[in-house]
């Protein structure tokens, strides 16, 4: 190959599938295209283990690894491992100081703590097809009463807006969060985001720093595309996404992902 071996992570909702959770064959081609290249592609998604090994196989990416639950949970992909991966990293942490506080603030909003490798426990349910995996609900106390890599506060009739302002006005200590697109937060361990999961796998495979490249579209992307040597926000990123970004691609609807894999080529 003419290009050194790059670490290509890319953020999938959004990214590499568009809104409607489709995966367009020209990105799927160019994702192939890289990996069969040399590169090693790792997806860095929000997604708990679930919903991101569905979109694994419909890449056809089956070896290398994933980081998911914003950085929170690290997988080794083996296809001779019974459920395809093993988990190599799990941060967790105490979920209920930040929890009282958001619920005391928004007290109609619905929670979901991750449980890894199996699904979310629920204060109550979720909108259809935001979650994937076995979904339960439980009472708050059983939300709160352990350690966890990821949980989601959500308003289904909120928006964005609300929410980066709540988190401005009550501020949140010994978590990491990212607002969505919508009223969507996700709370992760102190110090942990997509970023941080990166460069530790980053050092692993002993790439350059300089042969890093990193393309998303929203909040939660925002330290990886600052961590990467090329940080790339789609199209229809949020302008605060775009303005910490390197460069910007077309939309995700315009397969905004496929130049610029392709310039790894």
């Amino acid at each position: 190959m003419t290009v050194a071996p790059h670490l290509v992570a890319l953020d999938l909702d959004g990214t590499t599938i568009n809104h409607a959770g489709e995966l367009s064959p020209a990105v799927r081609a160019a994702v192939q295209e890289v990996v069969a290249a040399g590169h090693h592609l790792i997806v860095s998604t929000g997604r708990s283990i679930v919903a991101t090994t569905t979109v694994l196989d419909e890449l056809g990416v089956y070896d290398g690894y994933a980081v998911c639950s914003n950085g929170a949970v690290t997988l080794e992909l083996d296809p001779m491992e019974r459920r395809g991966f093993r988990i190599i990293e799990a941060v967790t942490f105490d979920p209920a100081p930040a929890l009282d506080l958001l619920r005391a603030e928004w007290p109609d909003a619905v929670v979901a703590v991750e449980e890894l490798g199996v699904g979310f426990k629920l204060s109550a349910p979720f909108p259809d097809g935001e979650l994937q995996g076995e979904l339960r609900v439980v009472p708050w106390e059983e939300l709160v009463a352990d350690p966890v890599t990821r949980v989601t506060f959500r308003a289904p009739n909120g928006t964005a807006e609300d929410f980066l302002a709540l988190t401005e006005r009550i501020g949140l200590h010994g978590v990491s969060y990212a607002v969505g697109f919508s009223a969507w937060l996700d709370l992760n361990p102190e110090g942990v985001s997509k970023g941080s999961a990166l460069e530790i796998l980053r050092r692993r495979l002993g790439v350059d720093p300089r042969h890093t490249l990193a393309v998303g579209d929203q909040r939660n992307d925002i330290e990886m595309l600052q961590w990467a040597a090329r940080g790339v926000a789609m199209g229809n990123a949020p302008d605060s996404v775009k303005a910490v970004a390197d460069e910007v691609t077309l939309d995700v609807d315009e397969d905004g992902l496929v130049p610029v894999l392709r310039s790894l080529l």
